[in-house]
């Protein structure tokens, strides 16, 4: 069996495009499907994957690890994640063959299930949310109560919200009341039986990061995600030190050797790696294995398409120091429509699937329906004390 072709396939999603891979083969109706969905690098990711595809041909794909090892270390100037979203993609598409050609669900070939099911959590809103944070203090903090109970009448029992304030140097009082306002709602909203997760998008700077964390302390966030940007591990390490909430981050970061710093200076406690950016399925399981060592959980980053929602399921199911899954199951009403599956839900958890791969099949006629268009930032501020960088 070898590889006879490596290509992408482009599905705009409003938010983002969805960048799927098909690794095709000389068995006649066997390929594989993977996601390297990256926002606002699309044409380059697709140029990544066009610039492996020499590497791949003629190759046996069930060869998973020599094939990762070739598309890295060949290369020779080391990836960053443009690089390594195409290597990952590819990655998971060479996993589906892989169970497919065994008929086997792709959980079974990473170890096995070590649970029966995944815990997800999704997001308060998407881009009908800008206004909300833009304006802040100006706003009724119940709309982040009414939008936390929308998400837990559809049966989750854990929520993400970024209610954090564009930052300088060190925050006023008004930005810190901002943030305590929404977080005490969205808990007074649900109550104690559901969980709550920040995230900071690394738009803190130390001081704001520290106190930030003491504010909401009280509420009893599940974590706090990247409360500094992801560049100075040692800052992080501080946070972390000083936080009484858990850290987590790693949704920016790519293989296992940038994470290692992370895990020796005990700079998290929780670890989010992207599959789809990270090095795929393979390498998500190192870094898993590597943060078990430190007694760190697992919570993948994942806020993209159907394929990654696929390959998410069956890390999660085979991963022992798993905790939680983040989902966008609602970017659009047509997601489902693109990618057929045999994924189930049921109050809040992912069920495992019996199909043999990811259990997915891209619809390429639908999926043609919704060509790439650029992404749109729709607001852009850089601070001359800060780091921050916001994207809405």
């Amino acid at each position: 069996m070898k590889i006879t072709n490596v290509k992408t396939v482009v599905v705009n999603a409003e938010m983002r495009n969805w960048v799927f891979i098909k690794v095709e083969t000389d068995q006649q109706g066997l390929y594989g499907w993977g996601e390297a969905s990256l926002e606002w690098k699309t044409r380059a990711v697709c140029g990544a994957v066009e610039d492996f595809a020499p590497m791949l041909l003629d190759e046996d794909p069930t060869r998973i690890e020599f094939l990762y090892q070739k598309m890295y270390r060949q290369s020779f100037w080391r990836m960053g994640v443009i690089g390594m979203s195409a290597i990952s993609g590819i990655e998971q598409a060479l996993w589906d063959i892989r169970g497919k050609v065994l008929n086997q669900p792709v959980y079974n070939l990473l170890g096995g299930l070590v649970r029966d099911r995944v815990r997800m959590y999704t997001h308060l809103g998407g881009g009908d949310m800008k206004a909300v944070y833009e304006t802040q203090q100006s706003v009724d903090h119940q709309l982040f109560a009414d939008r936390a109970l929308e998400v837990v009448e559809k049966g989750y029992n854990a929520v993400k919200v970024l209610i954090t304030p564009p930052t300088e140097t060190l925050n006023s009082i008004a930005a810190y009341k901002y943030a305590e306002g929404a977080m005490a709602a969205i808990r007074d909203a649900v109550g104690n039986d559901v969980d709550i997760m920040i995230d900071c998008h690394g738009r803190h700077a130390l001081a704001n990061a520290i106190e930030f964390c003491r504010i909401l302390a009280p509420y009893r966030p599940y974590f706090i995600e990247e409360p500094v940007p992801p560049e100075n591990v040692a800052g992080l390490a501080e946070v972390r030190k000083a936080s009484p909430v858990p850290i987590a981050t790693g949704e920016r970061l790519v293989t296992r050797y940038q994470f290692r710093e992370i895990f020796e200076q005990q700079a998290a406690s929780i670890i989010q790696p992207d599959l789809c950016h990270c090095g795929g399925l393979w390498e998500a399981k190192k870094i898993a294995a590597m943060a078990e060592t430190y007694y760190m959980g697992v919570a993948p980053h994942n806020p993209l398409g159907p394929v990654a929602n696929a390959a998410a399921l069956h890390f999660a199911l085979s991963t022992p120091n798993f905790l939680i899954q983040e989902d966008m199951l609602s970017d659009v009403p047509w997601r489902w429509e693109v990618v057929q599956h045999s994924l189930r839900t049921e109050n809040g958890h992912w069920l495992p699937t019996d199909s043999p791969g990811l259990g997915i099949e891209v619809n390429e006629a639908a999926a043609a329906k919704h060509p790439f268009k650029q992404e749109v930032i729709h607001s852009l501020t850089v601070r001359a004390h800060d780091n921050a960088i916001l994207d809405w």
